[in-house]
């Protein structure tokens, strides 16, 4: 394929190497001739390690080029890959002026050079930009081009995944190849450009593409600062936080896993709170600051305190609570967000029928029963014994379980509002009138 790139940084620059490397013909194109003329002359204009290296053996196959004409670039060209800077202003927003510029370009020029043979132009956002970019940036400066026969565009996401350091592996082992296009034309291009990768590439919505690379990169900074968090009131201590770290990082169950890497309710139990809690009472006696963790039982609050404004926004007063417990098949109801959750709309003057598969009065014992007599008092009252029943007149389900019944019931007895704390219910669940998740 003939593969024009937009911008020639680090991403740009090594993009382009990799993919003339593997058979493309790949035209770099950028303003800054200091950054043409070293790919001319077969050299890298950043530092990387082999980046100069396979600019040469791709300059030398003829499969590599560079210019500041973008004509030249896009003359039959298949697709373009953008990746160009997308800096932050003073308010902490993108600037994406340098995209909308490279997008107005590739448009404009269609009008002087050759439309590729399948008459498809794939104008492909590599850089990082925020949800809906494609959506309200690339796809409106695209209809506001008068059309050109023969030539038509498909615009898509494809984030990159490269690391400055060890960027030529990332290219070639990439953890995944995410495509995000609503134009199954783009989504065929890019999987044929990148064919020659392990990795499959997976066509996923347009925005999900866009989000991808800030939930990674917000996560890899947030294990830093734990990390350091971590060592900052350990060392009080005389503990070597590397040393824990180093056996905390051998679980792949919980730890280092996707396991508890779901948008959903809030954490509760008798395990997280109490010992965030006391994590921080240590900091406290040591004057550390701890932000991150301190923040953690602030973004926890905030979860539950959303379920609540949500309800209350919207209209009705009798809500069916279907999940009691902090966790599926236990009946521990210590620090649980549902117990709290219900609390709180009862004492907002809601009208509450609450099920749970396990839960039984009788049965609770020591902290577990002072807990919930402590914050509901008359549970045994507002407690049904069948999800039915919890529904029937209910304006509202709040639903943690995924119990079996509780699914059943929600098909066959649907309320007007459905608002999802789990995320599991199923795809019946998800198509109802009035169906809602708690985080999407």
């Amino acid at each position: 394929m003939k593969v024009a790139v937009f911008g020639l940084g680090y991403v740009g620059s090594v993009t382009a190497a990799c993919l003339a490397g593997n058979g493309h013909d790949v035209w770099g194109v950028d303003v800054d001739a200091a950054k043409v003329d070293p790919i001319t002359a077969g050299r890298s204009p950043v530092v990387e390690p082999g980046l100069d290296e396979l600019m040469a053996a791709g300059v030398a196959a003829g499969r590599l080029h560079a210019t500041t004409d973008p004509l030249i670039a896009l003359d039959g060209a298949d697709v373009s890959l953008i990746c160009v800077g997308t800096p932050s202003t003073s308010s902490g927003s993108t600037d994406l002026t340098y995209i909308r510029r490279a997008v107005q370009d590739i448009a404009a020029a269609a009008r002087s050079v050759r439309p590729p043979a399948s008459g498809v132009h794939s104008i492909v956002i590599r850089s990082t930009v925020p949800p809906g970019t494609v959506d309200t940036v690339v796809e409106p400066v695209l209809a506001a081009e008068p059309p050109v026969d023969g030539f038509s565009f498909a615009a898509a996401m494809c984030p990159e995944f490269l690391r400055e350091g060890t960027g030529l592996a990332d290219f070639f082992a990439p953890p995944f190849v995410v495509v995000g296009t609503s134009d199954p034309r783009a989504g065929q291009a890019l999987t044929e450009l990148f064919g020659f990768l392990a990795t499959p590439v997976q066509v996923v919505d347009v925005r999900t593409a866009e989000a991808l690379k800030y939930a990674c990169n917000a996560f890899h900074a947030t294990k830093v600062s734990f990390a350091n968090e971590m060592g900052r009131i350990l060392r009080h201590y005389e503990v070597d936080a590397r040393e824990v770290m180093r056996l905390f990082c051998q679980d792949t169950s919980l730890n280092i896993s996707p396991y508890y890497l779901r948008p959903g309710f809030a954490f509760g139990g008798s395990c997280l709170p109490k010992d965030l809690r006391s994590v921080l009472h240590l900091a406290r006696t040591n004057d550390t600051d701890l932000p991150l963790l301190a923040g953690t039982l602030a973004s926890n609050e905030l979860t539950v305190r959303d379920v609540v404004d949500r309800v209350v926004a919207g209209p009705g007063r009798e809500v069916a609570l279907l999940g009691l417990s902090f966790k599926t098949a236990t009946d521990d109801l210590r620090e649980s967000p549902s117990v709290e959750l219900a609390e709180r709309l009862i004492g907002k003057g809601y009208n509450l029928r609450i099920y749970d598969s396990i839960v039984n009065p009788s049965r609770l014992v020591g902290a577990n029963k002072r807990h919930v007599e402590s914050k509901l008092p008359h549970l045994q009252r507002v407690l049904t014994d069948d999800p039915v029943e919890a529904l029937r007149g209910a304006d509202l389900a709040l639903v943690s379980s995924t119990d079996t019944q509780v699914v059943e019931a929600l098909l066959v007895h649907p309320p007007a509002r459905t608002i999802d704390l789990s995320g599991r219910l199923g795809a019946g669940v998800e198509a109802l009138p009035g169906y809602e998740g708690v985080g999407w």
